[in-house]
């Protein structure tokens, strides 16, 4: 069980069988010992084929019935798989991306939690202890985002599964990091520092309002395709950049020290071990730049 808010204020208890049985499973010694072959690259990949057939199809009227889908949000189409209706698009005016030049927006659909990057690059996720340099597998990377903010998006199961650039800019090329699929589920975070062991993808993008931000999708158990747009070197505010196949996943997004403010009301959730909801494209934190900080090149 944890907690979330909305923008509103309304706080709410969030529990599930999912829940209870990743609880079960991440916070016991004999649920830890069968995590190997659940969290192995060849189930992700299996569980992928299988999801991806005609067969599949069939799961899709009791998903939506089950996870209280509108799908008055989504394009009509005839889906061929689960995972062709997992991907589905929005329907246009679905989400409104804002397009105020000094406001920080959301890439996606999500569960979001803040945490200032200390000065020895170390930050908190429900009591894990993680460096910017051991989720990037780069000291050098690591440094230039000392003092600012790590923003991590958790995609539940019936979330909308695609994601965008937050701003206009020059983006470099993606870089991927091999590793397992834990789930990210808060259950498993109290056991694994899941972030840096879960397989991950990133790209820098040099912004025109906020400095240079790093963006990173992390696969999730039963959710390792991470599929990325190819793009050129520049893109566009609200352009999306990729999605996740089935599954809960990840979204984390790192901006450099005095380039972006978060919203006061996501900090003070976040401090307190709450989830803020967040959609697509909405406001979710402002400019905030001191002519002392520098920008820095991408690769």
């Amino acid at each position: 069980m944890h907690l979330t808010a909305d923008r509103k204020g309304k706080i709410e208890k969030e529990s599930s069988v999912q829940d209870w049985f990743l609880e079960q499973l991440y916070g016991h010694k004999a649920g830890r010992m069968l995590l190997k072959p659940l969290i192995s690259p060849a189930l992700s990949v299996s569980a992928g084929k299988v999801l991806d057939s005609r067969l599949s199809a069939i799961l899709i009227p009791f998903f939506i019935w089950r996870c209280h889908i509108d799908m008055k949000d989504f394009e009509l189409a005839a889906y061929a798989s689960y995972n062709d209706f997992f991907k589905r698009k929005l329907a246009d005016g679905a989400r409104i991306i804002e397009q105020t030049g000094n406001y920080f927006i959301s890439p996606c659909d999500s569960r979001l939690s803040v945490y200032k990057i200390e000065k020895d690059c170390e930050f908190t996720v429900k009591h894990t202890r993680y460096t910017v340099q051991s989720l990037l597998k780069s000291g050098k990377l690591a440094e230039k985002f000392k003092g600012g903010y790590v923003w991590i998006f958790r995609l539940c199961v019936d979330d909308y599964h695609r994601y965008i650039y937050t701003d206009n800019g020059t983006v470099s090329k993606n870089r991927r990091i091999k590793g397992v699929f834990h789930t990210v589920n808060p259950a498993a975070n109290e056991a694994y520092p899941i972030y840096k062991e879960n397989t991950r993808e990133y790209c820098l993008l040099k912004s025109e309002h906020f400095g240079t931000i790093l963006q990173m999708e992390v696969g999730a158990m039963l959710a390792g395709r991470i599929e990325n747009r190819k793009t050129g070197r520049t893109v566009c505010r609200g352009q999306e950049r990729g999605n996740f196949a089935f599954g809960g996943s990840t979204v984390i997004l790192i901006t450099q020290k005095g380039r972006v403010l978060p919203d006061g009301d996501i900090l003070r959730y976040s401090k307190s071990g709450i989830e803020t909801k967040v959609r697509t494209g909405e406001k979710i934190g402002k400019k905030w730049i001191k002519k002392s900080e520098q920008d820095f090149d991408l690769p």
